[in-house]
This record gives C-alpha cells, sequence and structure tokens, in this order.
C-alpha cells in the first residue's frame, strides 16, 4: 500500500495545479461569450433601430385625366349680318313702309324719300344733255364741210383743223353731260330705300317729314339677319390648341335655363391677343324659328378633349403649407423630396395638377403633416406600371390608408 501513496499524492498534486486554470478559462469563456451575445444583440438593437427610423408609406402614380374638359365661356350674340341703313340723296321723308320687327326681304321698299332739288338737277342736266347734242350735231356738219372742201383746194387746211378740233370738243361736252345725267339718275333712285338683304328691322330712326341728308350722320333704319347667329368668344390660351374650327358647342341663355342650343366654331383669329393672352372665337348658332335675340347675353359650352391633358392625383395627396401647395414624392434612395404644384380644377374623386409633377413620380398618399424634405421612408406599397391607374382611383380612400400608415 505505502509503494502507491507518492504516485496517488502526485496526482492529486496536479489536479491542485490544474484546477485553477480549468477554472480560469472556464470564466474566460464564459466572458468571452457574454461579450459576444451582448455585440449581437447591440448589433440587432441597431438595426432595428434604423428601421425604425423609417416612416412606413404607401405611394401612387399621376395619370393623365380620361375626362373631356368642359369649357365655359361668356359671350353677346350677335346677327350674322347687321347694317345701318343711311340715304344716299337728299331729300324729305315722304313715306316709310316698315317698322321695328318687320321681317322684309332683299330688295323690298322700306321707304320713299322727296327728293325735289335732285329732280331740278336732273331736269336741268337733261337740258344741258339736249344743248350738248345740238352743238355735236352742228360741230360734226361743219367739219364735214369743211373736210369737203379740203379736197378741191377750196380752204386752207388749218380751217380744216380748227373745226375738226372744235367737232371733238363738242363730242367731250356730250360726253361730259351725259355723265352728269346718269349721276344725278343714280342719286334719284336712292329715293327709294329698299332692304339689302332678308331680315328683321331692328331700328327706325326717322318719320315722315323728316330732313334727309346724304352720307352717314342721319340712320334712317337697321335691319339684321336672324335665321344665324354668330357670339365672339375670347378663349384662355392655355385652351388654343383644342379650339379649332368645327368643334360643336352648346349655348345657354338666362330666358331658356332647360335649354341648350347646338352650335359650331366656325373660325378663330388665329393668333392670341397679346393683352388678354386669348384667342377670338367665332360660333355660329341656327336661329330659324328666330328665338334667340341678337344682343343678348349668353354662356357657351366647349366639350374639349385636350390635346395634352392635365395630370390628376388624388386629394389626399396634399400638403399646404406656407410655400403653398405641395406633394411628398419618393427618390430612388428612399427619401422625401417635396414639390411644389400648381392646382387645376377639383374633379371630386381626383385633383387636376397644371405643373410641378412628371408621371412617373411616387406620390405618397395621406403625408404626415410632420414630413419634411430628406426624411427616409420606406414604401410599402408602391403600383407596378401597368397597375397605377387603380392605386391612384383606390386612393380617395382615407380611411384605409390612413390605417395603412399608422402601422
Amino acid at each position: 500500500m505505502n509503494d502507491y501513496e507518492p504516485a496517488s499524492e502526485h496526482k492529486s498534486g496536479v489536479w491542485r495545479k490544474l484546477a485553477p486554470i480549468l477554472v480560469l478559462l472556464l470564466f474566460a469563456g464564459l466572458a468571452l461569450w457574454g461579450i459576444e451575445s451582448r455585440r449581437e444583440v447591440r448589433a440587432s438593437l441597431s438595426s432595428t433601430a434604423r428601421s425604425s427610423s423609417k416612416v412606413p408609406v404607401a405611394v401612387v402614380h399621376a395619370k393623365p385625366s380620361d375626362t373631356a374638359d368642359d369649357l365655359v365661356l361668356p359671350g353677346n350674340i350677335q346677327a350674322y349680318l347687321e347694317t345701318p341703313i343711311y340715304a344716299r340723296t337728299n331729300g324729305y321723308l315722304k313715306k316709310w313702309y316698315v317698322d321695328i320687327g318687320g321681317r322684309v326681304r332683299q330688295g323690298q321698299l322700306l321707304a320713299d324719300i322727296d327728293t325735289p332739288e335732285v329732280d331740278q338737277e336732273l331736269d336741268q342736266a337733261e337740258a344741258a344733255e339736249l344743248q350738248a347734242k345740238a352743238n355735236l350735231d352742228l360741230a360734226k356738219i361743219t367739219a364735214d364741210r369743211w373736210v369737203n372742201l379740203l379736197k378741191s383746194d377750196g380752204v386752207s387746211q388749218q380751217e380744216v383743223d380748227q373745226n375738226v378740233s372744235a367737232y371733238k370738243a363738242r363730242q367731250a361736252d356730250m360726253a361730259a353731260a351725259q355723265a352728269n345725267t346718269k349721276r344725278l339718275k343714280y342719286l334719284q333712285s336712292f329715293k327709294e330705300v329698299v332692304a339689302p338683304f332678308s331680315g328683321i328691322i331692328t331700328a327706325r330712326n326717322v318719320d315722315v317729314g323728316a330732313l334727309i341728308s346724304n352720307g352717314n350722320t342721319q340712320q334712317l333704319f337697321r335691319i339684321a339677319q336672324t335665321n344665324v347667329l354668330r357670339i365672339y368668344i375670347n378663349v384662355p390660351q392655355s385652351y388654343s390648341r383644342s379650339v379649332t374650327a368645327g368643334l360643336g358647342t352648346e349655348l345657354q341663355i338666362p330666358e331658356f335655363p332647360h335649354r341648350m342650343f347646338p352650335g359650331k366654331v366656325a373660325r378663330t383669329a388665329g393668333a392670341i391677343d397679346p393683352t388678354s393672352r386669348t384667342l377670338l372665337t367665332e360660333v355660329q348658332v341656327p336661329n330659324p324659328t328666330g328665338e334667340l335675340l341678337p344682343g343678348a347675353y349668353a354662356t357657351v359650352h366647349f366639350h374639349l378633349k385636350l390635346v395634352e391633358p392635365p395630370l390628376t392625383i388624388p386629394p389626399n395627396t396634399l400638403l399646404f403649407r406656407s410655400q403653398g401647395t405641395q406633394v411628398a414624392t419618393v427618390t430612388g434612395q428612399n427619401t422625401v423630396h417635396l414639390k411644389s404644384i400648381v392646382i387645376g380644377r377639383d374633379l371630386g374623386t381626383s385633383m387636376e395638377v397644371l405643373d410641378g409633377i412628371g408621371a412617373g413620380d411616387n406620390i405618397i398618399l395621406n403625408p404626415p403633416d410632420s414630413i419634411g424634405e430628406g426624411d427616409a421612408v420606406e414604401v410599402t406599397q408602391a403600383p407596378s406600371p401597368g397597375q397605377s391607374a387603380p392605386a391612384a382611383s383606390a386612393a380617395p380612400q382615407p380611411h384605409r390608408d390612413s390605417g395603412k400608415n399608422s402601422k
């Protein structure tokens, strides 16, 4: 038994020496494991914190408006033709035959003018014409006689030339007398005032016995052709490309609140007025029954299909701030970029945007009031290019979208 005691004591001594080392190694391993565990937890918390700092958002794309643009503009109804009638001769009004509201045909007699002075001048001119004719006949006979005498050398060439010249002078006198007579007969023909075209008499400004003067100082009648009416409208420059000849329109006037009268664009000025930045446009409206009256106020409805329709976005994408109306868009780096926009018409379920955004912009739905330029976001709902329109049409449901954003 004693032979084995030194070996046992030797083993016990070895274990006593190894035990502290093993304990130290165990504690060192536990310490390393704890440090690594805390490092992993810290990294996980940092990643979670970074993820939680990104605001989840849903986005939509703007789409072109697919509705026709109903442009309503004011205008004044005018007759297709409207002309004042003046006298072309002097005298006194003898009789008028048509009063205001009377419908007349082209060439119909409207009034008679008594022209005593013109009649006397015509008589004098006709007498002067007879006198000139007598002088012409005598000059012709004399010239012929002197030409025949020259053949027998009975007179000189000078005397023949003088008589021939006198004959030509009498011819000129005759032509002047005839022209004067024709002029006075032409003036005398204006003693009958006739309608230049078929229409309606809208004004009569003279009565029997009134002194009539030649010229445009005194208007006798006013006549208008109303079977077709004209309306001139100043179309804003932004719609000028869509308003062309042949475009259908509808006319509405207060006297017929429940009726629309069809019309058509006849022509445009073809140039923008630099003062008002508008395009002068003529619309013609048939008026066979005469219901519509010239001079009335009307509104003209243009049903336009815009050449370049504006983009539309849901109303719950707008931000109203001191800088004006804005939308929040998502950039390629998943950050926010605020864009100022120009709003057009309110279509109810969507808003027209005239300027500020493009069709490919990712526009945030229901953006929080606290959102700012450069904020990090995470897109949780992005429509594909083929589904941009459905996403935008679904956007006006704020309760469902706000629930997604709150998550």
